[in-house]
């Protein structure tokens, strides 16, 4: 049996991030999306903070006016949020934990203590034809509460992974690495599409491609990274390389 297309999904939140460090209009995520759309990208995923620290309302805009291949649309669960996603009815919404003191995206979304709020939450984004997808951590608790809201889709938090990879602590690696394993096949026999994403790397990256329930990885920061040594196409192209080397 042949195992399915792998997607890359390109964020391009922290091309925001150097321009709003400066002000003005450059450099441009609008321009960054385009790129990385003509370099290979399947998806381009934004996420759009309450504090408005890199992405902002003008983004969106543009990129739903700009971009051929789906948009991503990252949100905490928030009725600002859902407004702004119910307006624009992008291709996929994610759902993802938001603390203002934070730097990054720490953790996956407690789903199994707030069911039923967020359940009222993503009804009237499925209805407006955006594919729901929950940002959570490889447990089985949470898959089966994002399953029984009616979630389409999780997308599996691969942070402590990259982490543990990347302070040389290949016991605790290796154990993030087999149950996420472990839940992409679980979540996959309850009917729900598998994303994952957070800090993947070249380096850490092909373990995680080659899980055949796996259908999309979005990546951000290291891509935009790289990119300023590189170029953003050659920093994608060496990416999806990888990518397909690890599904074939």
């Amino acid at each position: 049996m042949s195992v399915p297309h792998l997607r890359l999904g390109v964020n391009i939140d922290h091309v925001a991030t150097v321009r709003n460090a400066r002000g003005g209009a450059s450099p441009d995520p609008i321009r960054a999306a385009i790129l990385a759309e003509q370099a290979g990208a399947d998806g381009i995923t934004a996420h759009l903070r309450e504090d408005r620290r890199h992405i902002t309302d003008a983004d969106i805009d543009g990129l739903m006016a700009a971009l051929s291949v789906p948009l991503n649309f990252e949100m905490a669960a928030t009725d600002e949020m859902q407004k702004i996603a119910l307006r624009h009815k992008p291709h996929a919404v994610c759902i993802v934990p938001e603390k203002r003191e934070e730097r990054t995206t720490e953790g996956g979304l407690e789903v199994a203590r707030e069911e039923n709020r967020l359940a009222h939450f993503i009804a009237p984004l499925r209805e407006a034809g955006c594919r729901v997808s929950i940002f959570i951590a490889a447990d089985k608790r949470q898959i089966e509460a994002a399953h029984r809201i009616g979630a389409q889709v999780i997308e599996l938090h691969t942070g402590a992974y990259c982490d543990a990879h990347a302070e040389g602590d290949f016991a605790k690696r290796d154990r993030e690495l087999e149950a996420m394993r472990e839940m992409s096949a679980f979540a996959h026999s309850l009917g729900l599409e598998v994303h994952a994403g957070h800090g993947l790397t070249y380096d850490t990256v092909q373990p995680v491609a080659a899980f055949p329930e796996v259908r999309e990885l979005n990546i951000g920061h290291f891509l935009i990274g790289e990119a300023i040594f590189r170029g953003l196409t050659p920093a994608i192209a060496e990416m999806r390389r990888l990518m397909d080397e690890a599904r074939a």
